[in-house]
């Protein structure tokens, strides 16, 4: 127990969990013309859908606990990724099917990283919910610090 004293537990450290779900969108405004909306969103304005490999990280803040040395049970935290958002958006049209992802707004990268926070930080306790990061593309990722 003596190394316990050596560590100041009154610094903060970070946890990142990583879980992965697959999902398809519809980046589209009615009142856009065709060519608009392709010239806008790309492949997102598919009419028939697209989708994406999305690769979520989860990142939480706080003091160490002094006997687990955890600022957060990373197995916990998994299992909450896994039941409030993944399950939900894992297969799922983003446009479509998931109750947290409201019907008028486009379910794109910044506007998911800003409702999947919405759903997480409230259910987060013992320490504190400090980003999301949701990678669309390898080249294209949004994250989000609760900045509102």
């Amino acid at each position: 127990m003596g190394y316990l004293k050596k560590v100041n537990y009154n610094m903060t450290a970070y946890l990142t969990r990583r879980e992965q779900f697959n999902a398809a969108h519809k980046l589209w405004v009615k009142d856009w013309t065709d060519e608009k909306n392709k010239e806008v969103f790309g492949k997102c304005a598919n009419k028939n859908w697209h989708g994406h490999n999305y690769t979520l990280f989860v990142t939480v803040k706080g003091q160490p606990h002094p006997q687990t040395g955890f600022v957060m049970d990373a197995k916990k935290l998994s299992q909450l990724i896994q039941k409030e958002i993944t399950s939900k958006l894992d297969h799922a049209n983003l446009n479509l099917d998931v109750d947290f992802i409201p019907k008028d707004l486009q379910p794109t990268t910044e506007n998911l990283v800003i409702l999947i926070w919405k759903q997480l930080e409230p259910l987060i306790s013992d320490c504190q919910l400090h980003s999301i990061k949701l990678h669309e593309t390898d080249n294209i990722y949004a994250e989000f610090f609760g900045e509102f």
